[in-house]
């Protein structure tokens, strides 16, 4: 298939590149970053320079590269964090999930792609249930007033791609990033890597927030598994081991050979990080992955993070 990746140039996009290519797939490879094309095209694939929220130059790259599919890869949580960094990332993001996701829709539309595979995240999930939510879970409701904007672009992308009716429209929730490429590796810039070392990546509270997480590679051939024979609706990527973040925290620390995360009670949280980051440590909720499983035939290298910490994050 000709397969149109927006965020070619990411994390997952790359890893995506790389595995499409392999499979015999054409890829065209969309970047904002022309430092980024060299990569793309050693990669295998042909890359486009484009601003996500030109609209214009958006539905011209699209109807140029004529693909069958759009993966949608687009986010703006890269590069080195600081408090006030973090809020630019966060803010870019979410522009990218509102008006970037409407950009590619409508260029999909006009040129009659038969799939379109979009990006969301599942550290939102509705905070009402048990501690692992499925796929007929829904996007928390009422999140924290300065959560709002963030979980809102979720929920935007995930309604407006489900809600197509033209093509195929398939949502992936993935859980927490970790692996090459990402915050949480072996690099030396890996921002969430140098916070947990330098104990700036606390337990808030209880640390019951149940995260789920996934190596990138298995999230890379998840999306592939959907891009291939995915069906509309939504399928949860991640391991099979949610947890609490009090459990895997420590863990990480103590293979990355870091001391002990430190513990913040969760008004102190509050008033440094906002009440956004306390809900997430303290009441997120899981994602269980049986429909992935069993619809798309895939199988994660790493069903726990707990090997995943010590054999994948180089």
């Amino acid at each position: 298939m000709r397969i149109f990746i927006a965020g070619a140039s990411g994390a997952i996009g790359g890893q995506l590149v790389t595995r499409l290519v392999a499979r015999g797939h054409t890829v065209i490879g969309m970047t904002r970053s022309a430092a980024k094309v060299s990569a793309l095209r050693e990669s295998g694939a042909d890359p486009v320079v484009v601003d996500a929220l030109d609209p214009d130059a958006v539905a011209d790259a699209v109807a140029k590269a004529e693909p069958e599919v759009i993966v949608h890869q687009l986010s703006a949580l890269s590069g080195p964090s600081s408090m006030r960094r973090v809020k630019q990332m966060a803010a870019a993001t979410n522009r990218l999930r509102t008006e970037g996701t409407d950009h590619l829709l409508a260029a999909a539309r006009a040129i009659g792609v038969h799939a379109f595979v979009a990006q969301s995240n599942a550290l939102w999930m509705e905070r009402t249930g048990g501690p692992v939510a499925d796929e007929s879970g829904r996007i928390e409701p009422h999140p924290p007033a300065d959560a709002e904007a963030a979980v809102a672009a979720l929920r935007h992308v995930e309604d407006g791609v489900i809600g197509i009716t033209w093509a195929d429209g398939i949502v992936l929730r993935y859980g927490s990033f970790y692996g090459p490429g990402t915050s949480l590796s072996s690099a030396p810039d890996a921002v969430m890597t140098r916070q947990i070392r330098e104990r700036k990546f606390p337990i808030v509270g209880d640390g019951g927030g149940v995260w789920s997480l996934v190596h990138i590679a298995d999230a890379a051939s998840a999306t592939v598994a959907a891009i291939e024979r995915g069906r509309p609706g939504i399928y949860h990527v991640a391991d099979d081991d949610p947890a609490p973040v009090r459990v895997w925290l420590p863990y990480l620390a103590r293979t990355l050979g870091a001391k002990p995360p430190r513990r913040v009670p969760a008004w102190l949280a509050r008033l440094l990080a906002g009440q956004g980051a306390v809900d997430m440590m303290t009441r997120a909720r899981g994602i269980s992955t049986g429909k992935a499983k069993r619809e798309l035939a895939w199988t994660p290298r790493y069903p726990s993070w707990r090997a995943g910490f010590t054999q994948g994050l180089s």
